[in-house]
């Protein structure tokens, strides 16, 4: 199967699985949402991804690796997540 949000750096089979899930099949899907706005999606959804996965997306938005996001770009997403109400946001 070729998934184009598996070419995407960061994202596995899993992680594709579980935007795919919420609606979310291509990078222009996942750029239109952002990233807190599929990790919320994903999370809505009962999958019980970790906050990796919110950084993984920002990173294959800005095609870095997730562990080479800045502390202070990593916060900020928290930020912008904790902002938002959502049950279970870890």
């Amino acid at each position: 199967m070729n998934d184009e949000l598996q070419h995407l750096k960061n994202l596995g089979k899993t992680s594709a699985q579980w935007l795919h899930a919420v609606g979310i099949h291509s990078a222009s899907d996942l750029r239109r949402l952002g990233s807190v706005g599929a990790y919320r999606a994903v999370r809505a959804r009962g999958f019980r991804a970790s906050k990796v996965l919110l950084y993984a997306i920002e990173g294959a938005l800005l095609d870095v690796h997730w562990n080479d996001l800045p502390p202070a770009h990593k916060a900020a997403l928290i930020g912008q997540l904790d902002a938002l109400p959502l049950r279970n946001k870890s």
